[in-house]
């Protein structure tokens, strides 16, 4: 009995935190006149036509599109971060070397410098080669532990790792390439989950980078077109339209967290901790 004003409470903020979500959904179902008619999120009468509208969108091209658009960019960067991030770590957790410490709080230091601070340099020098208007400005980055913060989180984890397993690997034959491969990266599986994760959200969330790099309608990843088609004026501005869009773009974020979110927890937390 003490528990029920707890449970009360927990799920009344847990109402007030998905209800956006669910008027959201709800919304996409109704007329333009009721979206704003109430804030109530289940429409008066369903408006199941509106879904295949959205996912014609305002171009020549289907949201399927523009979900492989973005799948061409997400996939070659959770593998670039992944590769890099956990051999930069490796080094930095396992290995002494000159101006180690040095290096160590310089890298970590770009975890505080804003992303936008880059945007104009990082657009010259892609446009100097000629790769504007091509994914490889969005995915390229990634190969370079771009991201201090997957680094910190490999670094935490890595050093909780006896070191005796290593000794245990070179005994066996192994190089420190093999030892991180064979030993190492089985042990840090569900940080490299939660990286995988967050590049995954992040890359389907950003809007920026693509609005800057990306100029042809035909590239454009989902985040771009939903943009568009809020700034179309060609049959009015449709906004259980653009709801609907929304929440098919919500569909994959919602089901690789739902899928991953054991090991997304767990690594998030276990990254956390120093040794």
């Amino acid at each position: 009995m003490k528990k029920i004003p707890v449970y009360i409470l927990l799920t009344a903020s847990a109402i007030v935190m998905i209800y956006p979500l669910l008027w959201l959904v709800g919304a996409s179902f109704k007329s333009n006149d009721e979206i704003f008619s109430s804030a109530w999120f289940m429409p008066g009468n369903f408006d199941f036509s509106v879904y295949e509208r959205a996912w014609r969108t305002v171009t020549a091209y289907s949201m399927g599109h523009y979900f492989v658009n973005t799948f061409k960019i997400i996939v070659p960067k959770i593998f670039f971060a992944l590769v890099s991030s956990t051999l930069v770590a490796y080094g930095f957790a396992r290995f002494d070397f000159p101006l180690k410490k040095l290096l160590y709080a310089v890298f970590m230091g770009t975890m505080f410098m804003p992303a936008i601070s880059v945007i104009m340099p990082t657009y010259l020098m892609w446009s100097k080669t000629g790769l504007l208007d091509t994914y490889i400005p969005l995915t390229v980055p990634a190969l370079f532990a771009t991201e201090g913060t997957f680094v910190f989180m490999l670094i935490q984890f890595i050093k909780r790792i006896p070191k005796e397993y290593d000794e245990a690997g070179r005994i066996d034959g192994c190089n420190s390439l093999q030892v991180l491969v064979y030993i190492l990266v089985p042990c840090i599986r569900p940080v490299l989950v939660s990286i995988s994760v967050f590049t995954f959200l992040w890359t389907m969330n950003d809007f920026l980078n693509p609005l800057i790099m990306i100029s042809s309608v035909e590239k454009y990843p989902l985040s771009l077109i939903l943009r568009l088609s809020a700034d179309s004026t060609g049959n009015g501005y449709e906004q259980n339209k653009i709801l609907a869009m929304s929440v098919i773009g919500l569909i994959p974020s919602i089901t690789v967290f739902a899928i991953a979110q054991k090991k997304f927890i767990g690594g998030i937390t276990a990254g956390g901790l120093s040794s």
